[in-house]
C-alpha cells in the first residue's frame, strides 16, 4: 500500500490510503509525546470523551459497525473504566475508524478525522500544525486533478453527522425519525452553536446578508471553524451524557471563550489566517 508523508514540527507523520480514505498514522503523532505512543494511545483510549466519540463515528460512517457490542462495552467502561488497546476495540465493535497492525511496517492509523481528534486531546497546538500540513498536502494533490479542497469546512461538516447522530439518539422522538418535525431539533443545536461563536442564529444572519451566498459557516474565518469543530464534537459528548440544553450552553459558552483566549495567544493561530 503506498504511503504519504507529512511533516509535523519535525516529526514525519505517515498517511495511507484505507477504503479511499487518508488514514494518518496515530502511532507517528502520538511521538510528539514523550511517552511510549502504545501507553499514549491506550490512555487516549480510556477516556469517556473517547469512547462516546468514536461510537458515534462508527455509528454515522460505518454500516457494519456492531452496535450492540458498543453498547455493551460502553456500559461497562462506564461503569468502571479499564485499559483497552486500539486492536481490543476493533475487535470488539468492528470498528473502521482505527485500524491496527503488528510487525515492523505496522502501527495505529485513524480515518482523518479521527486522527484530528487525538490530537485534539494530545495537544491543541499540534493539531493546528497537522492540520496545515495535511490541508498543504490536500491542496497539492487538488490542484494536480484541477479541484479546490477546504479542510476546516470539512472538518465541520463531519462532526455536524457526528453531533447529528447524539441529537438522534438522545432527544428525537423514535416517531418523529425522518419528519419535519426532526430537523427542528437539528436545526435548534446548530443554532445553539452559531449562537455561542457568532452570537447570531442561522436565519438572523440571512436576513441580514440577503446578498451573500450559502450560510453563515461558509463566511466564517478559520480560527471560527476550528472552534465551532471542537464545540460540535464536545457537545455530542453532552448530549450523550443527558445535559440538558441550557447547562450545556453555559459549559460550552465556557469552553470557547478559553479556547478562543487559547488560540489567540498562540503563534499557530497566525498560520491559520494564512491557510
Amino acid at each position: 500500500m503506498a504511503k504519504k508523508k507529512i511533516e509535523v514540527q519535525g516529526l514525519e507523520i505517515d498517511i495511507e490510503r484505507h477504503n479511499d480514505n487518508d488514514y494518518i498514522s496515530l502511532t507517528d503523532i502520538a511521538k510528539s509525546s514523550s511517552d511510549e505512543p502504545r501507553f499514549v494511545l491506550r490512555n487516549w483510549l480510556s477516556t469517556q470523551n473517547t469512547v462516546t466519540y468514536l461510537g458515534e463515528w462508527e455509528i454515522t460512517h460505518n454500516k457494519d459497525f456492531n452496535r450492540a457490542g458498543f453498547r455493551t462495552f460502553r456500559d461497562e467502561f462506564f461503569e468502571k473504566p479499564f485499559s483497552i488497546t486500539p486492536k481490543r476495540w476493533i475487535e470488539l465493535t468492528n470498528a473502521s475508524g482505527i485500524t491496527s497492525k503488528s510487525g515492523r511496517y505496522g502501527g495505529t492509523y485513524g480515518h482523518w478525522d479521527v486522527a484530528i481528534n487525538f490530537c485534539y486531546w494530545l495537544s491543541p497546538k499540534f493539531q493546528i500544525y497537522l492540520i496545515k500540513e495535511f490541508k498543504r498536502l490536500k491542496e497539492e494533490e487538488a490542484a494536480r486533478l484541477g479541484q479546490s479542497w477546504n479542510i476546516q469546512r470539512l472538518l465541520t461538516k463531519a462532526n455536524f453527522h457526528i453531533q447529528t447522530a447524539a441529537i438522534r439518539e438522545n432527544l428525537v422522538p423514535l416517531m418523529q425519525y425522518n419528519t419535519k418535525a426532526e430537523s427542528f431539533y437539528h436545526a435548534n443545536e446548530a443554532d445553539l452553536l452559531n449562537m455561542i461563536v457568532w452570537g447570531i442564529t442561522a436565519k438572523e444572519w440571512q436576513r441580514t446578508n440577503p446578498d451573500k451566498k450559502g450560510n453563515i459557516r461558509d463566511h466564517a474565518n478559520k480560527l471560527e471553524l476550528v472552534i465551532l469543530n471542537n464545540l460540535q464534537a464536545i457537545n455530542a459528548v453532552l448530549i450523550e451524557d443527558g445535559m440538558n440544553k441550557k447547562e450545556r450552553a453555559n459549559k460550552l459558552l465556557k469552553i470557547a471563550t478559553t479556547h478562543m483566549q487559547v488560540l489567540l495567544s498562540s503563534e499557530p493561530v497566525k498560520m491559520l489566517e494564512g491557510l
